[in-house]
C-alpha cells in the first residue's frame, strides 16, 4: 500500500510544464496466463494482446505512462508439466481490458531533441486494472459463467528496451508481468468464496498475466523545459 500511495503522490503532485514531449502509439503482442490452471511457465504467450499507449516525457530520464490492452487471456491444464493437472483437465478463455498508469523509468537519457540516436532499456510499473467475466468449474469440470464480471487491480512490472531508429516513430519491445489482488480470473474462487464447494487451487496465491510485445509511438512536442518536482 505504501508503494501505492507514493505512485499516486508523484502523478497528482506534478506540476504543468509547457511544451513537453508527448508519445502515443499501439501496443501489440502476445499474452498468457499463470495461476491455478495450464501452464506454470512464465513467458509463453499464446493470445493476441493489442492496445493503445500514451506517455509524457516528464524528464530525460522517466515519463509517465498510461495504457489500454486488450486479450483474451487462456490456459489449459494439458499444456502444464504437472501430472495433477493434466488429469484434471480444466481450461478456459477470459477476454480481458486491461488500463494501466505508471512511470517509466529509462537506463540512459531519453532526450529526443538532441538529433542523435538513443537506445536504452527501461522498467516501468504503477497501477493496472483488469475488466474480465467470472466463472467456475462445477464439480465435472465443465466451465459456469456467473453472469457478472469484476475487476483485478495489480501492478504491472515492465522490463522493455527503446530506440528512435526510425526518427519520430519509437519502437521498443518489452516483456511485463502483472500481480494481481484477484483470484477469479481462472474462477478458482468463485464470488470471492474460498470455502465454496467448488474451490479449488492454491488459495494463498493470486492470479498473474504476461503481455509479451512491440509498442510503436509517435514523439511529438516542443522542446521540454524538463520541471523538476
Amino acid at each position: 500500500m505504501r508503494y501505492l500511495t507514493t505512485v499516486f503522490i508523484i502523478v497528482l503532485s506534478s506540476h504543468f510544464c509547457l511544451g513537453q514531449t508527448h508519445e502515443i502509439g499501439l501496443y501489440l503482442g502476445g499474452s498468457n496466463f499463470i495461476g491455478d490452471v495450464g501452464s506454470s511457465r512464465y513467458i509463453a504467450p499464446n493470445k493476441l494482446a493489442f492496445g493503445g499507449v500514451y506517455k509524457w516525457n516528464r524528464s530525460p530520464r522517466h515519463a509517465f505512462r498510461l495504457s489500454v490492452i486488450h486479450t483474451e487471456l487462456e490456459a489449459n491444464d494439458a499444456d502444464s508439466d504437472d501430472p495433477r493437472r493434466q488429469e484434471r483437465g480444466y481450461s478456459f478463455t477470459n477476454s480481458l481490458t486491461e488500463a494501466s498508469i505508471g512511470l517509466e523509468f529509462t537506463f540512459f537519457d531519453w532526450d529526443l531533441h538532441d538529433g542523435r540516436l538513443k537506445a536504452t532499456p527501461y522498467l516501468y510499473s504503477g497501477l493496472a486494472v483488469g475488466y474480465h467475466d467470472n466463472f467456475y468449474f462445477n464439480q465435472q469440470g465443465q466451465r459456469i459463467s456467473e453472469n457478472t464480471s469484476s475487476f483485478a487491480y495489480g501492478i504491472p512490472l515492465v522490463l522493455g528496451f527503446k530506440t528512435n531508429v526510425l526518427g519520430n516513430f519509437i519502437i521498443a519491445a518489452e516483456i511485463g508481468a502483472r500481480y494481481t489482488f484477484s483470484d477469479e480470473i481462472d474462477g478458482s474462487v468463485p464470488d470471492y468464496d474460498n470455502e465454496a464447494n467448488v474451490a479449488f487451487g492454491n488459495t494463498n496465491n493470486t492470479d498473474w498475466y504476461m503481455f509479451t510485445g512491440i509498442t510503436v509511438t509517435y514523439t511529438f512536442g516542443k522542446k521540454p523545459c524538463f520541471c523538476i518536482f
